[in-house]
């Protein structure tokens, strides 16, 4: 029966996991107009599923580093209660904050339900000399370095785009405002009928966005930018693909519950699903919510978080997808001086909480778990 709770778990997790996560590469995607939101979603599907499952043959030191191996005694690694109060702690952390619009770290949560359930399980033993080192560092350093990262670049791609002649374009729009009623005739024969208002107005990222004109190589640069910003944003669903599955199969290698393989083709099916049912709200917040962005900006945010998480899973080093991006998209509205403020502090202090929170509920989990 725990064997089939710590399962059922773990793909609560995943589901969550997909939920807050799934979105998040393709975000730019959606909030430069590049594409819709539907389009932006089935892509961000296609290419994390393809993450997941490379991620059985790239990512092992991740799946070690995420089975608690080190952190706690290896005794406590075998007790199918220690997986399921962090898998748990971390799930419902991930998706209270989902159902909020909150872009937190399924990493975070993790973390912190692995160090909550370490201290309640063990006490002294846990070793947080091994918590510092390799996950706190790498979680706290990255979304730092993204934002430098992609404030650099952007003034680099700027710089090529003036030298090869190719500017921006902006447009003028006609769009239909509120319907006006209408009526004519005497009040017992009225005819009410109505008719659509017409205004010209500047266009603006939302409605018709900036274009840019030039070629590169003889074709046209927007044709150019927008499939490379596809292929970044997949890129970026890749690499949270890559680096997240591991941390979950982590989880269900402590009790040897599934083969390597089958478990990460399970997580990998409960992400996609959490991405197409529950990540509306998150990818609405990391779209539109945290800066404006044309397609260049958006390009230039997803080229940094591809390679740092792409780079962080194949070196074992936790981060956080969520961290990175948000950190990209941050150094971009530093650059455009479009920064939301407000939602960057919202997102900042769902981050501070991840940590306790998670760590709490995995910790009130172990403790009931052990009494029944």
């Amino acid at each position: 029966m725990l064997l089939i709770v710590v399962f059922i778990s773990t793909i609560f997790l995943a589901y969550s996991n997909g939920a807050n996560d799934n979105f998040k590469g393709v975000s730019t995607l959606f909030g430069s107009g590049t594409t819709n939101f539907k389009k932006a979603l089935n892509w961000a599907t296609l290419t994390t599923a393809f993450g997941s499952v490379v991620s059985v043959f790239f990512a092992s030191v991740l799946v070690k580093n995420f089975s608690g191996k080190g952190l706690v005694p290896d005794e406590l690694l075998t007790h199918p209660q220690f997986a399921i109060a962090v898998a748990m702690g971390s799930a419902i952390t991930v998706i209270m904050a989902t159902k909020i619009g909150m872009p937190i770290s399924t990493t975070h949560g993790l973390v912190g339900a692995l160090t909550g359930v370490g201290l309640v399980a063990v006490g002294s033993q846990f070793n947080f000399g091994k918590l510092a080192n390799s996950f706190f560092l790498p979680l706290i350093a990255s979304p730092f370095i993204a934002a430098f990262l992609s404030l650099i670049l952007y003034y680099f791609f700027t710089s090529a785009r003036k030298r090869l002649k190719i500017t921006k374009e902006s447009c003028v729009c006609i769009v239909q405002e509120r319907p006006i009623l209408i009526t004519s005739g005497t009040q017992q024969s009225a005819i009410t009928s109505y008719s659509p208002e017409l205004r010209v107005k500047t266009g603006t990222l939302e409605s018709c966005g900036e274009q840019y004109s030039g070629t590169i190589g003889g074709v046209s640069a927007q044709k150019v930018l927008d499939i490379s910003h596809y292929i970044s944003a997949g890129a970026v669903c890749f690499a949270r693909g890559l680096n997240d599955t591991p941390k979950m199969v982590g989880l269900l290698l402590l009790i040897n519950a599934l083969d390597v393989r089958l478990g990460a083709g399970a997580i990998a099916i409960a992400i996609i699903l959490g991405g197409l049912f529950s990540a509306k709200k998150v990818g609405e917040t990391m779209s539109k919510k945290i800066t404006k962005m044309n397609h260049g900006q958006g390009f230039t945010a997803n080229l940094i978080t591809a390679v740092l998480v792409s780079t962080a899973s194949i070196s074992g080093l936790p981060v956080s997808t969520t961290h990175v991006s948000v950190g990209s998209l941050l150094g971009i509205g530093v650059v455009t001086k479009s920064s939301n403020v407000s939602t960057i502090k919202n997102i900042i202090l769902s981050w501070i909480l991840t940590l306790p929170i998670a760590g709490f509920i995995g910790a009130i989990f172990y403790l009931i778990i052990n009494k029944i």
